[in-house]
């Protein structure tokens, strides 16, 4: 990795970061009762919430794109937090449907699905996005259409900025030392590390995914490998919201961290299981290679236990994300205010 690829990295963050700024605060000035009533529709149940996240990143493909809206929802007020929960389970599960689309890349007549899917990508209208966005934005008088814009252009900025830091790590996919590290660990406990790193690195479990499977297409990755890894990779994706909720409000990181406490209680309790499961030798493929469907399916198996486990606790999830970040003291608020 060279110090322009670096530098490529800090500014997808910087564009990452200032977009994240713009559609919050394009947001926080138009969110009516119009958007309120719509987004209070779709997530007015836990149950709906959920389903709204698994449709919406399963069109996008990116469970990272679909946390960093809520995040940028929970932050202008438009969404409350008990209300993201439900999404947040949702994107975990949707996210699933990308180790699919990139397992049919084996298969006669893959590229096809792929290259069709690939339409639905943020990359894919992103532009299209930008466009409206600026035309908006310089060519309406109305103060509503100038703030659509900006929520268009924000986004836009967002993605752009996801796909330079993805792109500026991009040379570490095909770097031999760099894939080589998933087959290091014969440790559970190190694989769900190197999976978290992995993943925290090139900012997408979608992209990791990808990676495990193209690997795993040689036939040199064990099951008693890869499992614990694609348990690391779901915490890791938890960085890109975790970055944006940085610069935002209390209940944004409160979003942020419900997002990762998920991810790391269902890691504990898929890792958990799995060397229970494996001591007691109830089933004899783990040491036999895993090909790429193997991954899609332990991927999407791991996300529905880890739903279908925690959704009963939404509530609980909110209140340890509330116990963890508190609100600010009055005497705080008002030393930084003094500032």
């Amino acid at each position: 990795m060279s110090v322009f690829d670096l530098l490529d990295l800090l500014l997808g963050v910087a564009l990452f970061l200032f977009g994240m700024h713009c559609m919050g605060e394009a947001l926080r000035e138009s969110a009516g009762n119009r958007l309120h009533y719509v987004l209070e529709t779709l997530t007015s149940k836990s149950w709906r919430g959920f389903l709204f996240g698994a449709a919406v990143t399963a069109v996008i493909q990116s469970s990272s794109a679909t946390t960093v809206m809520v995040v940028g929802f929970v932050n202008s007020g438009v969404m409350s937090l008990s209300q993201a929960v439900g999404v947040i389970i949702g994107a975990n599960v949707g996210t699933s449907v990308t180790s699919w689309i990139t397992a049919l890349s084996g298969i006669r007549g893959g590229e096809s699905v792929g290259s069709l899917m690939s339409w639905f990508k943020p990359s894919a209208f992103t532009p299209i996005l930008a466009v409206l966005g600026i035309v908006f934005y310089m060519f309406s008088r109305r103060g509503k259409r100038r703030n659509l814009g900006l929520i268009l252009l924000g986004f836009s900025v967002l993605m752009v900025g996801m796909d330079t830091m993805s792109e500026a790590v991009s040379v570490l996919e095909d770097h031999e030392g760099f894939r080589s590290v998933l087959l290091w660990f014969e440790n559970p406990i190190l694989g769900v590390l190197a999976g978290m790193i992995l993943t925290a690195i090139v900012q997408s479990s979608s992209a990791s995914i990808g990676i495990l499977q193209s690997f795993a297409a040689t036939g040199a990755i064990r099951f008693a490998n890869a499992v614990p890894i694609i348990m690391g990779q779901n915490i890791g994706t938890c960085v890109t919201a975790l970055l944006a909720s940085a610069p935002a409000g209390i209940n944004a990181k409160r979003a942020s961290w419900i997002h990762l406490s998920f991810n790391v209680i269902g890691t504990v309790l898929g890792l958990t299981a799995f060397l229970i499961i494996r001591a007691l030798g109830l089933f004899s493929f783990w040491e036999e290679p895993i090909d790429m469907w193997d991954i899609a399916a332990t991927h999407t198996v791991f996300n529905l236990a880890t739903a279908l486990i925690l959704f009963p606790f939404c509530s609980s999830l909110e209140r340890l994300a509330c116990l963890v970040i508190r609100d600010r003291k009055q005497g705080d608020t008002d030393r930084n205010s003094s500032k």
